[in-house]
């Protein structure tokens, strides 16, 4: 009776009573894994989407000792089966406004960056039409520094707006610091992108602007697999070498653990056909960087970002 007594006691209040008074939408065991492009893992224990900037700042400054997990749009992610422990925040509709000033985008971390293509093109401003058939938010983009036809974020971003780990919002140049590289950003991962300025090239003729973005979408439908659920290019390419040719040499075009298999038009996607778990996609994924280190000597790394833990 007494040890009963003593774990009632001292059992930790549940997350949902330990956060501070939030404004914005607060759910608790939410099943965020299906949202994801995935569409597999498990539930945030607590999932936030703020209301507005000083909504997120609340959470931020009076945080319960808990991991915080920031998640986009899910196109570029896999969430364990396990699901994410602490707090997930994923920044909603009042972080997605798109403007045009001049030639330059100002646009919202959640907005989508295949609108950000599509205002840029409405507005006769170049320099967007890479983004036209890349997946996911801005926020995302930046974190990953995502890009395709040798372009990349780093190459049109002029500021970004940042909440700091102490809630505190700033406004950043990273024109003027070294915090780029390919599919990555060295910003600290505790910072959370609000806003993001871009910058463009005013044409005359849009024209222009249609016509680039139709051949890589020619180019995407070509060689890439479509409406599967995938989330991209699964590994980063190496420095001189293609992800997908290290994969076809190690003989894993069309392999498959469970539910997940390798397209067989793209080696470097990783598909879920319909009854994959995020352990058959992971356990694809380490045979492959395997056999890819055990054939050919190269270390592939995760393009993917992998969040939460496995089931218990």
């Amino acid at each position: 009776m007494i040890k009963w007594l003593s774990r009632l006691f001292d059992r930790k209040p549940r997350l949902l009573d330990r956060l501070p008074p939030l404004s914005g939408q607060v759910v608790e065991n939410e099943p965020i894994g299906r949202k994801t492009w995935f569409g597999v893992g498990g539930p945030a224990t607590v999932y936030f989407e703020p209301a507005d900037v000083s909504d997120l700042s609340m959470l931020i400054r009076f945080l319960p000792d808990e991991p915080l997990t920031v998640l986009g749009a899910g196109s570029n992610v896999l969430i364990r089966d396990g699901g994410i422990p602490g707090i997930t925040v994923h920044l909603g509709k009042p972080f997605a406004s798109v403007r045009v000033e001049g030639n330059k985008i100002i646009c919202g971390a959640a907005a989508s960056v295949m609108e950000v293509a599509r205002v840029a093109e409405r507005h006769k401003l170049s320099g967007f039409e890479f983004l036209s058939g890349i997946p996911g938010s801005v926020g995302g983009a930046i974190r990953m520094n995502a890009g395709a036809f040798k372009q990349s974020m780093s190459d049109r971003l002029i500021s970004v707006l940042v909440m700091m780990a102490n809630g505190e919002v700033t406004e950043i140049d990273p024109r003027e610091m070294d915090v780029f590289a390919y599919r990555q950003c060295y910003l600290p991962n505790d910072w959370i992108f609000l806003e993001a300025v871009m910058q463009g090239t005013l044409v005359d003729d849009v024209e222009e602007i249609r016509s680039k973005t139709a051949e890589y979408r020619k180019k995407r439908e070509a060689s890439q697999p479509q409406g599967v659920r995938t989330a991209g290019s699964t590994f980063k390419n190496p420095d001189g070498l293609m992800a997908w040719k290290l994969i076809e040499n190690a003989g894993f075009r069309g392999a498959r653990v469970g539910g997940a298999v390798v397209s067989d038009k793209h080696a470097n996607f990783l598909i879920n056909t319909g009854n994959a778990t995020a352990k058959d996609i992971e356990t694809l994924g380490e045979k492959i960087r395997k056999k890819v280190q055990e054939t050919q000597g190269v270390t592939l790394e995760w393009e993917v970002r992998k969040l939460g833990v496995d089931k218990g």
